[in-house]
């Protein structure tokens, strides 16, 4: 913080990325999803100042961004804001925050925000959202907004969504911000309630591997839209107002009425939904080990029916199976980004050099395989 003002940073906050462990694109269709947030997180420190001035500074851009407090009601309502896209998360939901509190900009404090951070970026675990919720953490806490963490949530993902532009549902911003160690959020994407899963990963032996492709992906861009396009048809032409309306049972005729891309699409969703709740049933009843039936076959999804993998997340995926993985799935958005497995520990390490050397025979580039832990959510830290 010294090396952006003169001043010693007042506190620090922290916000996890997440791993989502069932449940893709199933967020903005008001379906069910589980994710666990991370130990991979953003940090801010933050100081405030006299001048009415938010300026934001991270370690992957060292090049300070600031606006006015004044200015921020009005922001992002210029498509030519010239805010580069990192920038636009923090300021996006300082932009969110004071909407949401319906605080006046006059009566709150200028501030420095300095940001680091340790989750890896375009592997699908919501580095964005990491961003946000310590953001979103801060803000509260020094401007005394008195938001609840789901408002959080939703404050982040309203800046994601109009200030960068990235039409993403709620999911990853309440897994950040809601997180738990060895547990998984169960999301109901419609009403927002959530439950904590317990995942008993440890107690079973096993642990989560993230093997990561190192395809970079844009959420921003347009398979993304594409799909969540699709998706709108579907169900507009099927007269629902979401996908989460329908059932298995309400395929046949979904198959009849739709174009054969738009019926794989629904299709999907439909099925993910199914998943997700059996994934939660499985979980309570019979623990982790008997879950992976349940990833493999929403890996097969995405890749077949929504189309959002690639070569090498179908390598990744495959490969961890032969050497043993009890499941495996790839994770987020899609086109690229990182596969997840769920193997024994005494496996670990025979999972990860499977991958690699797949990579390598299919002559792809080498992934970045790491284990990562079901840990807390956002605040500030100690």
């Amino acid at each position: 913080m010294r090396t952006l003002t003169d001043a010693a940073a007042e506190g620090a906050w922290s916000a996890p990325g997440r791993a989502n462990l069932i449940g893709e694109h199933t967020d903005y269709n008001e379906g069910f999803v589980l994710p666990f947030a991370i130990q991979h997180r953003t940090h801010v420190a933050a100081a405030r100042r006299a001048d009415g001035v938010v300026r934001v500074v991270s370690t992957f851009d060292p090049i300070p961004v600031e606006v006015r407090l004044d200015d921020l009601p009005t922001l992002f309502d210029r498509p030519d804001h010239g805010i580069p896209e990192w920038a636009a998360y923090p300021l996006g939901v300082a932009w969110a925050a004071i909407a949401a509190a319906g605080a006046a900009p006059g009566a709150l404090t200028g501030l420095d925000l300095a940001f680091a951070s340790d989750v890896p970026i375009g592997a699908g675990l919501s580095s964005s959202a990491a961003i946000e919720g310590a953001t979103a953490s801060a803000l509260d806490d020094l401007w005394m907004l008195g938001l609840t963490p789901l408002a959080l949530a939703q404050v982040g993902r309203r800046a994601e969504n109009e200030a960068v532009g990235a039409p993403t549902g709620i999911m990853d911003q309440v897994a950040s911000m809601l997180g738990r160690p060895d547990a998984a959020t169960f999301l109901d994407c419609r009403s927002l309630e959530t439950q904590s899963v317990d995942l008993g990963f440890d107690a079973a032996g096993l642990r989560l591997l993230v093997i990561d492709t190192r395809v970079s992906h844009s959420h921003a861009t347009g398979g993304y839209r594409e799909r969540r396009a699709s998706c709108e048809l579907g169900a507009e032409t099927l007269g629902v107002p979401a996908l989460r309306d329908l059932t298995i049972d309400d395929l046949p005729r979904a198959e009849a009425l739709l174009d054969a891309v738009t019926f794989r699409r629904v299709r999907h969703i439909v099925t993910e939904n199914d998943r997700v709740l059996d994934t939660v049933q499985t979980l309570r009843e019979r623990g982790p080990l008997a879950i992976g039936g349940l990833l493999v076959a929403s890996h097969a999804s995405m890749r077949d029916d929504f189309e959002i993998s690639v070569p090498e997340l179908d390598t990744a995926v495959e490969a961890a199976l032969r050497a043993g993985a009890v499941g495996a799935r790839m994770t987020g958005g899609g086109f690229g980004g990182a596969a997840i497995a769920l193997v024994p520990d005494a496996l670990r390490d025979a999972v990860a050099d499977a991958a690699v050397q797949a990579f390598a025979d299919r002559g792809f580039a080498a992934p970045h395989v790491f284990t990562v832990t079901p840990s807390r959510g956002a605040g500030r830290d100690a």
